[in-house]
Order: structure tokens, then C-alpha cells, then sequence
């Protein structure tokens, strides 16, 4: 039995981060008394009432995890920003161990911060690296009930450019989970009524920070990855953002992409043939995205004054 016993566990250990929980051992018939010695001896080590680690596994942060939704009961998922760390999206982090379980199965233990939530649907969850944690589009609602709305932006363009989800994925979720009172639930939606069908996802998070920063220096919403076509209909550019209306282009330059001779010539080139269709060019830079594209706004302003 013995040896039997610890193939099994080793067996379920290696794809559960060197864990085993209450009901592994109740399923291989392990008795009190066989529990209590491997305990004592230090063959397993206790991480929670129901969840165990097979003695010498390395103490992992998703071993940690996994440990924490077992504690919390059968529906306990990870959530917030360890669902964001699983996921890879923005604002994710490995600092706290975050859950979220129903009101019936609250986990009290030190170190965890626990969520309850009584919306919390099978379609809700999924499993991450073998950690039951809730699903991308419910993940990024919850993201939604911190305020953070550059960072919600950024995850949920994240999630769209890597093809983790859809907008109406996303929009079923505000549609089924995101009520008046609910927390982020006026954000969320706020967040999707930006953004259309027909809508590109910017390329990199600058962009995004970008056009979010000139909404709030009281401009309209620029177009994201606008193309410029000429009068046959043929393709010369692709802009980061775009007021085409008022013959405004603003090019994010980026170090990383814009060093160089072959890049200088390239830029050149392509910013001369949107000046000869009567376009006007600006360029923004990271220091435009840390002050709150005041400078750039500023820019734009008086592009469209002098036009009028």
C-alpha cells in the first residue's frame, strides 16, 4: 500500500505544482492514522486544512495559489490580480494571492485576500497552468471594479490583440453580470460602448494612453491605426491615431523603431507622402504620454485653429 500510495500522490502532485488536497487522500482511502504519521514524519507537509505538499516540492507562488483556491472550497477560483498574473494581462501581480469563492464557501486564511460573490457561474471560471481562476472577460470585469481605468484599457486590448477573448464576449459579460450598484459595472460598460466592431486594437499601449489622455484634455476620440489611402483607393500608410476629419495624423515614435538610417529614410519617405495628400503629421513621444498628452493637445488644437 505504501508504495502504491506514493506513486499515486506523486502522480498527482506533478501536475498540481508538488500539491495534493483533502479529497486526493480521501479518494486513495488513506487512513487517519497513515495521514498523521506521513505528517509527523515530514513525507507531507500541511500548507492548509485541505491542501498538502509532498515533502522537498519547492514552495511556488502558483503552488501557493493553488493551495489558497483549495482552501476556499470546491468553487474557489483565483481572481483578480493573480487571474491577471495567470492570464499574463496588465496589472497582474504575484505580491498577494488573491481569490474570490462564493458567500457559502469564504476561506479565512492569513495571507489570502478573499473576494465572495454570488455571481460567480461556472462560465465564469476556467483553469490556468492547472489553477481554477476565473475566465479573461470576467477577470477584466473585475479589473473594472478597482478604477483603474488606463489599466483596464490596456488589459482589454491585451486580451483582444492576443485573441483571448472578443468584444462580444465582453459584451455578454456586461450584459449578464454588470448591474447597477455592482462595482465596476458603470466603468465596464463605459469601456465597451468605446469601442465598435469595425474598431482596430492599437498596436502597443502607448496608443491607447494617448488617445484615453486627449479624450480627458477634452478632444474627441481619434481614430486607433487609421490608413491613409490615396485618391486611386491605394495604400500609403497606416497612422497610430488620426483625426482625419480635421487632415491630422499623430505617429507614435518610439526609440526602439525609429533609430537608424534605413528608419530615418523609411519615416521620411512616408511622412512626405502624407504631407503631399495634406495631411498634417505630429509626433508624439513617451514624454507625451506621461504628461497627460498636454503638449500634443495643445498641437492639435491649434492645427484645427488654423485650418478654421
Amino acid at each position: 500500500m505504501t508504495d502504491e500510495l506514493d506513486i499515486a500522490i506523486a502522480g498527482i502532485a506533478e501536475v498540481h505544482h508538488g500539491l495534493f488536497n483533502r479529497d486526493h487522500v480521501a479518494e486513495l482511502g488513506v487512513s487517519p492514522d497513515e495521514r498523521r504519521h506521513r505528517l509527523a514524519t515530514g513525507r507531507w507537509r500541511r500548507v492548509y486544512d485541505s491542501a498538502y505538499r509532498v515533502g522537498g516540492a519547492p514552495i511556488t507562488w502558483e503552488a501557493r495559489l493553488l493551495a489558497a483556491c483549495w482552501a476556499g472550497g470546491t468553487r474557489a477560483v483565483a481572481s483578480g490580480r493573480s487571474a491577471l498574473e495567470l492570464h499574463r494581462l496588465p496589472g497582474r501581480s504575484r505580491k498577494v494571492l488573491e481569490i474570490t469563492c462564493p458567500r457559502a464557501l469564504r476561506a479565512r486564511h492569513d495571507g489570502l485576500v478573499v473576494h465572495e460573490s454570488r455571481v460567480l457561474k461556472p462560465e465564469d471560471m476556467t483553469i490556468m497552468n492547472a489553477i481554477p481562476c476565473t475566465s479573461v472577460e470576467r477577470t477584466l470585469f473585475d479589473l473594472a471594479a478597482t478604477k483603474r481605468t488606463r489599466t483596464l484599457d490596456l488589459a482589454v486590448d491585451d486580451a483582444l490583440r492576443r485573441e483571448l477573448t472578443t468584444l462580444p464576449d465582453l459584451v455578454h459579460v456586461a450584459d449578464r453580470i454588470a448591474k447597477r450598484g455592482r462595482a465596476g459595472s458603470s466603468l465596464f460598460r463605459s469601456m465597451l460602448a468605446e469601442r465598435t466592431p469595425d474598431d482596430v486594437v492599437p498596436e502597443s499601449a502607448p496608443e491607447r494612453l494617448l488617445a484615453r489622455a486627449l479624450v480627458e484634455q477634452n478632444l474627441t476620440r481619434p481614430h486607433l491605426q487609421y490608413v491613409v489611402r490615396d485618391a486611386a483607393g491605394d495604400f500609403v500608410a497606416r497612422v497610430d491615431l488620426a483625426y482625419p476629419d480635421d487632415r491630422i495624423l499623430i505617429e507614435y515614435e518610439s526609440f526602439e523603431h525609429h533609430t537608424g538610417t534605413l528608419a530615418l529614410v523609411r519615416d521620411s519617405a512616408r511622412r512626405n507622402a502624407l504631407i503631399e495628400l495634406g495631411f498634417v503629421v505630429l509626433s508624439a513621444t513617451v514624454a507625451d504620454v506621461r504628461d497627460g498628452a498636454r503638449r500634443l493637445a495643445a498641437s492639435v488644437r491649434a492645427v484645427k485653429a488654423r485650418a478654421a
